[in-house]
């Protein structure tokens, strides 16, 4: 069922000033559930003990995508929000626009007998995906790849995440940026 996914989101992306909006994803329960549903079909298998999502839309993702998958949720904050206890932190190298992020994850929210999926909604550049790699790998636990909605990274980027899915390739939508 991975193509209903698909086109659910083609029909619902749009581009808004110039930025790329998969909001109505979220608003839809079919196209939501299809889209949980096919981001962690592929590892239902792969003893997958803990799933990452990068704060905003990750949070969404990946918690909707830990349910699916029956394992736990661990949150990937951004800068300096309120994140009680020990934490293990990487800085970004400088993204699309110039700018570095500090992602932090809680140091007891994983540990060496974990093994862990980033999901969120788009990779580009990849920095924010190797960082959280970093900090999964800093807790001593196992990076089982990225999930994502769409794929936009460069095949030089790859060997370094170790395995990417994107339900769709970036080259996939509509050209068009009003």
């Amino acid at each position: 069922m991975p193509d209903r996914a698909r086109e659910l989101v083609l029909q619902r992306f749009r581009w808004i000033e110039g930025h790329a909006d998969v909001w109505a994803v979220f608003r839809d329960a079919e196209a939501l559930a299809a889209v949980v549903r096919d981001l962690v079909g592929p590892y239902r298998a792969a003893g997958v003990t803990a799933i990452c999502g990068i704060e905003s839309r990750g949070f969404l993702l990946g918690a909707a995508a830990a349910v699916e998958l029956g394992v736990g949720f661990v949150a990937v904050r951004k800068g300096d929000g309120l994140f009680p206890g020990a934490k293990v932190s990487r800085r970004t190298d400088p993204d699309y626009r110039g700018i570095r992020q500090t992602l932090r994850l809680q140091r007891s929210a994983l540990g060496p007998l974990d093994r862990v999926l980033l999901v969120d909604d788009w990779i580009e550049t990849g920095r924010q995906a190797l960082a959280v790699k970093a900090l999964v790998q800093d807790c001593g636990s196992e990076w089982a790849g990225c999930s994502v909605i769409v794929d936009q990274l460069a095949d030089g980027r790859r060997p370094a995440l170790g395995e990417v899915r994107g339900l769709i390739s970036a080259r996939d939508l509509p050209e068009s940026r009003p």
